[in-house]
């Protein structure tokens, strides 16, 4: 690579996050579905034509947004799952799912744009399921180390729904029986019901000491998910 060419994509990186950085104060203030690229290239003094060689489309940069909000999600997920390192299994879910809590709160409107109301008009494309399945990977790696160390209770599961769990199993994590996989998706669908909850002003009223309850809340989960 020569300078110059070293030059330019620094250049264009630079912008790019300088776009990003804008369609996230907009996402703040007027929501995903008022995202405009012209208002974007008006507040960074660019013309719309210069933008659209960057994010052709509301729709791609939409994409980039909620990839860097998974992404970032993922990563606080595995750090604290590495910084767990040998303790039991239900801690380091509780660790993991106290990561997911702090990130939220800290990251509020990226984490609507994730987990809140689809924004009308836009369906995600499948560039996102990576960045989209990381928080996952780590909850399920939970399970996994669990279930070869110290123990994992299978649940019961009944007649019914053992279909859908063994489909579940075999797409998600095909070294784990249908009890597992079942239990699990449970917790983490309960995970982000508690941390919406809590975000999107459901708890207002309700919960005060919304730490202590939360911890309590997660370390129901991860027991009644068959976490020892």
């Amino acid at each position: 690579m020569t300078t110059t060419q070293g030059a330019r994509e620094r250049a264009r990186s630079e912008v790019t996050a300088a776009i990003k950085e804008e369609a996230r104060r907009q996402l703040a203030a007027e929501g995903a579905a008022k995202l405009s690229l012209r208002a974007v290239a008006r507040e960074l003094g660019m013309v719309s034509s210069a933008l659209y060689r960057y994010f052709p489309s509301r729709d791609e940069l939409l994409t980039a947004l909620i990839i860097d909000a998974y992404d970032a999600l993922g990563a606080a997920a595995e750090k604290a799952r590495d910084a767990a390192g040998e303790a039991a299994p239900v801690d380091c879910f509780i660790a993991v799912c106290e990561a997911v809590r702090t990130w939220a709160l800290a990251h509020p409107h990226e984490y609507a744009l994730i987990y809140g109301s689809p924004v009308p008009g836009y369906a995600a494309p499948e560039t996102t399921i990576p960045a989209a399945a990381r928080t996952g990977m780590v909850l399920i790696g939970i399970f996994r180390d669990a279930r070869q160390g110290p123990g994992l209770d299978e649940l019961p599961l009944s007649a019914e729904l053992r279909p859908e769990a063994a489909r579940l199993a075999a797409e998600i994590a095909p070294d784990l029986p249908p009890e597992v996989a079942a239990a699990m998706v449970a917790a983490w669908a309960q995970l982000f019901g508690l941390v919406s909850f809590e975000l999107f002003g459901q708890f207002n009223n309700v919960i005060e000491d919304r730490e202590r309850f939360f911890r309590h809340a997660v370390t129901g989960l991860a027991r009644g998910a068959g976490l020892r």
